[in-house]
């Protein structure tokens, strides 16, 4: 194979890391593959730190020793997380997302991966220094926005089921009270999905009164788990009542939602 000049090894070099977030890679990976000296590798791993850090899209790790390498830390920008939440916030305000019942469709924005991919790294970013083992989030609209959360910070993924799952062995169940609906519901998680003791982020797409948070966190104390993060998409906040949890961030709030005159309003939460 033809050797490569050093902008074209800075390129493929940032392409495997970027393939691979919070994965320690081993420089004597690189030196063998381009076929050159891990000091070169190093030298090469310094320009392309300062270019990620210049670009807004993370930051590179170095563990040094035999055992040591480089790890990616994916970021967003903190203009261009502006931007994307303030874009979010007018699409979600449109008239045409009020659905009967006074309801805010959001399908399309939870199932779309362009959108979802900003939305982890910026819950990443806010809750990366709280050193969370796993995140948890209830099915189903959750869990896209939550596994793109646990792939920006390097993290296994929970799901809580809705009611119990034969085919997951023992589990843990536990009754609470819907913020939406306001009735009684079950939410389960197999014992064997999560260890005791463990450091949990909750991500979920809605929070209406809390209800769902509250039960999570009651779910949590029942494996021993400390929450030590609750994120959210979109926060009602049309009256002044007060959550059943509190300490959680929301990334927009939906201040105005009135099917009779069509008027919805949906801002931004989260500063930079």
């Amino acid at each position: 194979m033809e050797k490569m000049k050093r902008a074209e090894r800075m390129v493929a070099i940032t392409q495997v890391l970027m393939l691979k977030p919070n994965v320690l890679t081993p420089l004597t990976l690189f030196a063998e593959r381009f076929g050159t000296a891990k000091s070169t590798i190093s030298e090469d791993l310094m320009a392309v730190k300062g270019s990620l850090l210049l670009s807004g899209q993370g930051h590179l790790e170095t563990i040094p020793g035999a055992a040591g390498g480089v790890r990616y830390i994916p970021e967003i920008a903190k203009e261009e997380a502006t931007q994307f939440l303030g874009n979010l916030a007018e699409c979600l305000s449109k008239k045409e997302r009020i659905l009967a019942g006074g309801f805010l469709y959001m399908n399309d924005i939870l199932f779309d991966p362009s959108v979802l991919r900003p939305l982890g790294l910026i819950f990443a970013g806010a809750f990366r220094d709280k050193k969370p083992d796993v995140v948890v989030t209830i099915e189903t609209k959750g869990i896209p926005l939550a596994l793109v959360t646990a792939e920006a910070l390097g993290l296994p993924l929970v799901v809580i089921r809705t009611g119990n799952k034969v085919t997951e062995g023992s589990s843990v169940s536990i009754n609470y009270v819907s913020g939406s609906s306001r009735r009684i519901q079950t939410m389960s998680l197999s014992r064997r999905a999560l260890d005791p003791q463990k450091r949990v982020l909750i991500i979920d797409d809605f929070m209406k009164a809390g209800g769902t948070a509250l039960g999570m966190k009651n779910l949590m104390a029942e494996f021993e788990a400390e929450v030590v993060g609750i994120g959210v998409l979109v926060e009602v906040r049309i009256t002044e009542e007060p959550k059943l949890v509190e300490g959680f961030l929301s990334l927009l709030q939906l201040k105005a939602l009135d099917p009779d005159t069509g008027k919805t309003s949906v801002v931004p939460m989260v500063s930079f």
